[in-house]
């Protein structure tokens, strides 16, 4: 089998996994529900074992599957890694890709994988701008960036907009908080509690839970803290100050020491909102060495992000 077929049919393999559904899945490939029923079969007998079960609603994996998908997202991120260097040691690009991106999103994961992109193409380099401040690409700035990172809705269609990750967003508290005030057993109880929120324009999904098929708004009724800053909300969550809804990208690290606790996260992670993490970019404007980064950042950071991906395997969440 080669490399490309190889990579594709993981990639499948893994986006039913991620969807729990086969015709969610055609929908990411050019294919019918039936075809990716047909390959997911051809697979399992290449395998030589079930990696789903299956019922009129639902495709699961089994614990042979989510064995498998460990070692298959390891492989495609091999391949991934060696068609690059490939590339780069035959095409040597160089030249500087200017990009803005969100402090605290920077900081926790953009940064390292910029670091690798940079060891892979020795002749690029990256002038990385960490701010919380929103640059017009058609102002003043215009020119100095090639590149700029966003989460959450698109406001600016005039830009052309790559997906980079899903965003899932966890109601969180600390130990002490739960141990003093009990844990809510469903977001109606909310309201009964403290909480931490934005000041001024809160996120779209801040506060909103999927409760018997429908979105609803369930908030604490009084609020400890407010700022406009997610890593201040984290540092009151963490200080006990009452209940934060907070993007996992953000908290994974914290949820993972055992620093906050997730709430109402008993059926596994909650449904990804319906905007996520964006590179945007002036089309006239893309040049080779940003689509290079692109192409990187999107292989590190789908079909399931990193952060997201810990939290189901260390938390044994489906």
């Amino acid at each position: 089998m080669s490399p490309d077929l190889l990579t594709e049919q993981l990639s499948l393999f893994l986006d039913v996994l991620d969807t729990g559904s086969f015709s969610a899945a055609a929908r990411r490939h050019p294919l019918t529900p039936s075809a990716v029923a047909r390959r997911i079969d051809s697979l399992e007998a290449a395998v030589g074992s079930r990696l789903f079960s299956r019922s009129t609603h639902a495709v699961r994996a089994t614990p042979a599957g989510f064995a498998f998908a460990e070692r298959a997202r390891r492989i495609i991120e091999e391949l991934r890694l060696a068609r690059a260097e490939a590339v780069s040691l035959s095409n040597a690009p160089e030249g500087l890709i200017r990009i803005d991106a969100p402090a605290a999103f920077g900081r926790r994961h953009l940064a390292p994988a910029i670091a690798d992109f940079l060891v892979v193409y020795p002749g690029l380099d990256v002038q990385l701008r960490l701010i919380d401040s929103f640059v017009d690409m058609h102002g003043s700035h215009l020119g100095e960036v090639d590149l700029v990172l966003r989460a959450g809705p698109l406001a600016d269609t005039r830009l052309v907009a790559t997906s980079l990750a899903n965003m899932v967003r966890i109601a969180c508290a600390s130990p002490t908080y739960l141990a003093e005030h009990g844990m809510p057993s469903c977001p109606s109880e909310l309201p009964a509690h403290a909480g931490l929120d934005w000041d001024g324009l809160a996120p779209p999904f801040a506060w909103r839970f999927e409760v018997q098929g429908q979105s609803r708004l369930y908030r604490p009724a009084r609020m400890r803290m407010s700022a406009n800053n997610a890593e201040t909300l984290l540092c009151g969550a963490l200080a006990g100050l009452g209940i934060a809804h907070l993007p996992t990208w953000l908290i994974s690290e914290c949820l993972l020491r055992g620093e906050l606790v997730p709430l109402f996260c008993d059926a596994g992670l909650p449904a990804a909102e319906t905007s996520g993490i964006y590179a945007l970019r002036l089309e006239h404007e893309t040049n080779s060495r940003s689509r290079l980064l692109l192409e990187f950042l999107k292989s590190r950071f789908c079909p399931m992000p990193p952060w997201d991906l810990a939290l189901r395997s260390e938390l044994r969440w489906q």
